[in-house]
């Protein structure tokens, strides 16, 4: 059970962010509520949620927190901030429980290089903006998150999540130029820069995607963009899985140029409406003759494999938002969301051994990566499941679950050599343990 008590000196806190921009526990509404208590373990308490209208503000208040030994649930609109495990505090090193850091209204945009194809804004700013504002001059952000109404561009970098662009445009890590971070001091440090062709610092920018909040507060990133396409258009095969796992080689061995390769399990075809069987979603990008050509060409493959093949072209980008629907926005409390990785030639695989209870999903044909939904599904089965992906050189990590799930497994499942590094970076960046404690791999 969360505390709704104020059992911390608020005052310090509202000098420096204003009253407006201090929302206490009690005073939230119940869906923010719900989200955070996601994230932590029971009996934890949450104070409060902090607003920084500015990189300076927010600065000062990781100041704050670290002087005064607060910990930090590093959020921005809250969509993802229950992926991974729970944060948990020591009640004799952080007493006063946890403050929820914000970057929601740190949401400008810095500067748009419209010439250079780079744009910098706040970590605040939600995707669906930053599309919105590059469409204006026919350029996008080649990533594809989950959530994209509500989705910031902090927590994207964060959690590292890309998406079917993946195929084409490579991963979150990939669009980085440049990134500002507030410390556990509190102090502002940055790597790279806004151009393309400056790559200092550029490990350190891979090292904070996918950091889950636990090393630093991202305050501002520049990332590069891309020209809008001329035409899109998408083709789905459906039918047997053996006949779909060889066009799915078919094609990544071919000369095609899809944007996305999207294999879907029995499950999730029924759900869209596709017919019975695999899928195989590609999707492709480009001028028009490029894009009829190449959909021709694979229609040709679906056919001579005896699959059920269709083209999709005005109700295509429908079919896209449907498909992220299903995967991301369950209307059940009981739902568990898994990320999944496995060598690319055991996807169809994986897809048909996921098929349990009411599980469903889809992997990205070009990476191994993918999501697995399910409902109601028990520890043991998901642990289950994991041996099956680590058995193909891959992982199973549970994103999103119950609490009651989250607390009876390891939602990362990672017992590598690389543990003690990530021990010592994390001892490295933040030695007082403040920034989302014991959340990540191995309790980091």
């Amino acid at each position: 059970m969360i505390s709704q008590e104020n059992k911390f000196n608020i005052q310090e806190l509202e000098t420096i962010v204003g009253k407006d921009n201090i929302s206490l526990w009690q005073d939230i509404d119940q869906t923010k509520k719900q989200q955070i208590s996601q994230a932590i373990a029971p009996e934890t308490t949450i104070n409060c949620i902090v607003y920084p209208e500015t990189q300076a503000q927010l600065s000062t208040i990781v100041t704050c927190c670290a002087k005064n030994n607060w910990a930090i649930l590093p959020c921005g609109s809250g969509s993802k901030v229950h992926w991974g495990g729970l944060m948990k505090v020591d009640p004799t090193t952080h007493k006063q429980g946890i403050i929820v850091v914000s970057s929601d209204r740190l949401n400008h945009l810095i500067e748009h290089a419209v010439g250079d194809l780079t744009v910098t804004v706040e970590a605040g700013m939600k995707y669906a903006e930053l599309q919105e504002t590059l469409a204006k001059t026919g350029q996008f952000l080649a990533i594809d998150p989950a959530y994209p109404e509500t989705a910031t561009i902090g927590g994207i970098v964060a959690t590292a999540d890309t998406g079917s662009l993946r195929q084409r445009y490579r991963g979150v890590r990939d669009m980085l130029l440049g990134i500002s971070f507030v410390r556990s001091d509190g102090k502002i440090a940055k790597a790279g820069g806004r151009v393309v062709k400056n790559v200092a610092g550029y490990d350190l920018m891979k090292l904070f995607t996918g950091s889950y909040g636990t090393l630093g507060i991202i305050s501002q990133v520049t990332l590069r963009v891309y020209p809008l396409q001329q035409a899109s258009g998408t083709v789905v095969l459906v039918g047997e899985k053996n006949n779909i796992a060889k066009a799915t080689q078919t094609l990544l061995s071919s000369a095609l140029t899809p944007v996305a390769i999207d294999l879907l399990s029995t499950k999730l075809v029924e759900q869209l409406d596709l017919g019975k069987g695999v899928g195989l979603m590609v999707r492709f990008q480009s001028i028009i003759e490029s894009v009829e050509e190449q959909s021709n060409q694979l229609l040709k493959v679906g056919d001579s494999l005896g699959l059920n093949s269709t083209r999709y072209h005005d109700y295509e980008a429908e079919l896209w938002q449907k498909l992220k629907q299903q995967i991301w926005h369950s209307q059940e409390n009981t739902e568990i969301i898994c990320k999944i990785g496995v060598m690319p030639r055991e996807a169809v695989e994986t897809l048909e051994r996921s098929a349990i209870e009411t599980g469903f999903g889809l992997i990205h044909a070009g990476s191994g990566l993918g999501e697995l939904n399910f409902n109601s599904v028990t520890p043991e089965t998901l642990l289950e499941l994991r041996r099956w992906c680590e058995s193909k050189g891959g992982f199973l990590t549970v994103l999103a679950a119950p609490l009651e799930i989250k607390e009876k497994l390891d939602v990362w499942g990672y017992s590598q050599n690389g543990l003690d590094i990530m021990r010592r970076i994390k001892q490295q960046f933040d030695s007082q343990n403040i920034f989302n404690p014991h959340s990540f791999v191995g309790g980091i």
